[in-house]
């Protein structure tokens, strides 16, 4: 074990000791009673058809919809569900958290993209325990999170949330967040399914609420659906949320195939179904098709209208039975009738502890876009002088909208990150907030160096309209930043003007337009970065820490490049129909795919020191190589597996090259480590319509690693000489 999963072991048992989990947790007598369901020795399925047989018709019923509009969000929860107090079956209490809890304060974690930019499953981890805990805290059993929706739209007014554009990394930090939170003892909700890409523009053109998803389901399969598919058979979530879009022409709420055909049936999946707030259409298509559950307010699962849909025929009392039958088998499952309620006591959350693993997080997701050497900045040599922090965002707490917006215990800005760390140092830190050019340029003149702070705006319910920094603005909810006028290209265009050595910091939910990025000597991604924002950027600026992230997503050099530029039947979509006729080539596939060069690419991350890759070993099975550290500091590599996996069909377009495997190591000068990856048929395979299932072609695999996908330092290939369905 190393010395970073120890931190990380040593950090979920502190948070495990402020509420009992497990063996602890089980001692403690529960709200079950002396029921014949209360007995833990017999199983989750054993315990839930014994209290359905007890259970009258309208009990039933009562468990499918959560409180009504007049009953439900006084105690701060995101929703509750019903308990039934006759038979011992306590009430569900729901809590959101993608970056943290929304019930009062809480610890506001970085945003998902920039864990994501970590490329750290076991941080992943940490991140999920640490929100769990405070949702745990607050009384919650079910958290509301991860979101795992893979991003098709570099606009997309949720890009923030989620993992990034590759599915396979959304999978591997999915399962580590979800990992991470049942740890606390806490279920988790995933969310949101699926093929759910886009808020809309104007709140009506291309509406969340209305698209309907017209795509294959080879780009389902390849694409949108693995993170899902992995937080069940991986992770084994308790509860998977349906998003708002239709797929195929039926909504996701009321999807046989998905809910049923595929979720239920093939995948296995034992938990339930639950709605996104205000997603569900039609009572009976809900009922009959796999919607386990109706969060507040519960209208189309009120018990008037399952009663109204039961004597009309639209669904029968079996799929009453069966919707009943999943919430308590899983409740069992997850120990919710076998332990006391959650108090909802901030008390027991540990504060600094936790802003302080926001900070690590930050920092393990920073990603260093540009720097000729201005970075690290070094203390001795800046002793005495003065760095300029310039910019608006750099006192504001910047952060995504919607059910991801949170207010933090405490907030360090990226200023009074700076001003702590430069009085350490015996640097002046002063402060232009920016509002004019001339301001900007007259700051950045008088110090010696000038680290330009800017941001974006992105929130649920409304896409960018593009993506120049200040397209957010006026947007609902209103933006994080305060000056809906100030022109940040133009800031940062004046300070460079002014003074060569500037810094520019982005905080940004997802890519954006640097048409200056070319006179940058430095240039830092610091996402969103939560609560403890300004240590974080202060720490990687003076080099106290490696910038540890890397791009989960793509920077395109121009906006007419990405994957739905200039079709607008891709997006915002062909009156409701948004066609994803791009296919798999979503991301850096589309980039590689038509020669596009990119701004950034994917998986790109500078850090202070180099690496060399060598000794690359292929086979069919494993993928290994030694990773070097050749500089002279301690940094973090991040090597990534690229397959080039051969077409079997002219219908069957591979993209050049899909991220299969990634490490994150921490190296010191002259350390070396043997990286090894392991490929399985999954790895290897296409999801093949004509047959209905995983193969992999025969032909040739190209086979890259490297430290993005556009820097492959070793290459290797290998055969597979006949065509088999993957296992």
């Amino acid at each position: 074990m190393n010395r970073r999963t120890l931190m990380t072991a040593a950090g979920l048992a502190g948070m495990a000791a402020v509420l009992p989990t497990g063996a602890a947790a089980a001692a403690v007598p529960g709200r079950c009673g002396d029921h014949a369901w209360c007995d833990p020795g017999l199983s989750p399925d054993e315990r839930a058809a014994l209290v359905l047989r007890e259970m009258t018709l309208d009990e039933k019923i009562s468990l499918l919809g959560g409180d009504d509009l007049a009953g439900a969000a006084g105690f701060g929860h995101t929703g509750t569900g019903h308990g039934v107090e006759r038979l011992g079956i306590p009430p569900v209490y729901y809590g959101d958290g993608p970056v943290g809890s929304r019930q009062g304060n809480g610890t506001s974690m970085p945003s998902g993209v920039s864990l994501a930019a970590s490329f750290d499953p076991e941080l992943a981890e940490t991140y999920g325990a640490t929100v769990a805990n405070e949702v745990r805290c607050k009384g919650n059993d079910v958290v509301f999170g991860p979101t795992v929706d893979v991003l098709r739209i570099p606009t997309s007014g949720r890009a923030f949330e989620g993992f990034g554009e590759d599915p396979h990394l959304s999978s591997r930090i999915g399962v580590g967040w979800a990992a991470g939170a049942h740890s606390q003892g806490v279920m988790v909700c995933v969310k949101h399914f699926a093929a759910y890409t886009q808020e809309g523009q104007l709140g009506v053109v291309g509406s969340r609420m209305l698209y309907n998803a017209v795509v294959d389901e080879r780009t389902l399969r390849e694409i949108y659906l693995p993170p899902f598919e992995a937080a069940v058979r991986e992770a084994g979530v308790g509860a998977v949320m349906g998003s708002y879009n239709r797929v195929g022409g039926q909504y996701a709420c009321e999807h046989q195939w998905l809910l049923n055909d595929l979720l239920k049936h093939e995948w296995g999946f034992t938990g339930y179904t639950i709605a996104d707030y205000a997603a569900m259409h039609s009572t009976g298509n809900s009922l009959a098709n796999g919607m386990d559950f109706e969060p507040w307010p519960a209208l189309v699962y009120s018990p008037a209208a399952i009663r109204t849909a039961l004597a009309m025929g639209q669904a029968a009392t079996s799929d009453v039975d069966e919707h009943a039958r999943r919430i308590l088998r899983t409740m069992f499952s997850h120990g919710i009738f076998d332990r006391p309620e959650y108090p909802n006591d901030d008390s027991r959350i540990d504060k600094p502890a936790n802003l302080a693993t926001a900070g690590r997080v930050a920092e393990a997701g920073m990603t260093l876009l540009r720097n000729d050497g201005l970075l690290p900045l070094d203390p001795g040599a800046l002793r005495g002088k003065t760095i300029a922090v310039i910019g608006e965002a750099a006192e504001k707490f910047v952060q995504g909208g919607g059910s991801s917006s949170t207010t933090p215990y405490s907030f360090v800005s990226p200023l009074r990150g700076i001003q702590q760390r430069g009085a350490e140092a015996g640097i002046t830190v002063v402060h232009e907030p920016g509002k004019t050019p001339d301001a900007a340029a007259e700051a950045a003149r008088n110090a010696d160096v000038a680290v330009v702070v800017v941001s974006d705006m992105m929130s649920e319910f409304l896409d960018k309209p593009n993506m120049d920094l200040d397209s957010g603005i006026g947007q609902f909810p209103p933006p994080a930043v305060g000056n809906p006028f100030a022109d940040q290209d133009a800031i940062i265009e004046a300070a460079l003007e002014a003074n060569a050595d500037t810094v520019v910091v982005l905080e940004t939910g997802g890519p954006v337009n640097t048409p200056w990025r070319y006179r940058t000597r430095a240039l830092l991604e610091a996402w969103y970065p939560g609560a403890n924002a300004g240590t974080a950027i202060a720490r990687v600026l003076f080099g106290d820490v490696d910038p540890g992230g890397r791009l989960p997503l793509t920077f395109p050099n121009s906006e007419d490049d990405v994957p739905t530029a200039g079709d607008t039947a891709r997006y915002p979509g062909k009156g409701l129909d948004v066609h994803f006729t791009e296919g798999v080539l979503v991301g850096y596939r589309h980039y590689d795919a038509h020669e596009i060069e990119p701004a950034f690419p994917f998986g790109h991350g500078l850090s202070y020191t180099t690496f060399a890759y060598s000794d690359p070993q292929v086979s069919a099975d494993q993928v290994s190589v030694v990773v070097t550290n050749t500089g002279a500091r301690t940094g973090h590599a991040v090597p990534q597996l690229y397959l080039g996996l051969p077409s079997p069909r002219e219908d069957v377009p591979q993209p050049p090259r899909q991220l299969k495997g990634f490490a994150k190591l921490t190296l010191e000068p002259g350390q070396a480590a043997s990286v090894q990856f392991t490929l399985t048929d999954r790895s290897l395979a296409y999801w093949d319509e004509l047959s209905g299932g995983w193969t992999v072609a025969a032909g040739d695999y190209r086979v890259e690693v490297g430290e993005s996908s556009r820097d492959i330092r070793a290459e290797g290939a290998f055969t597979v000489a006949a065509e088999r369905r993957a296992e």
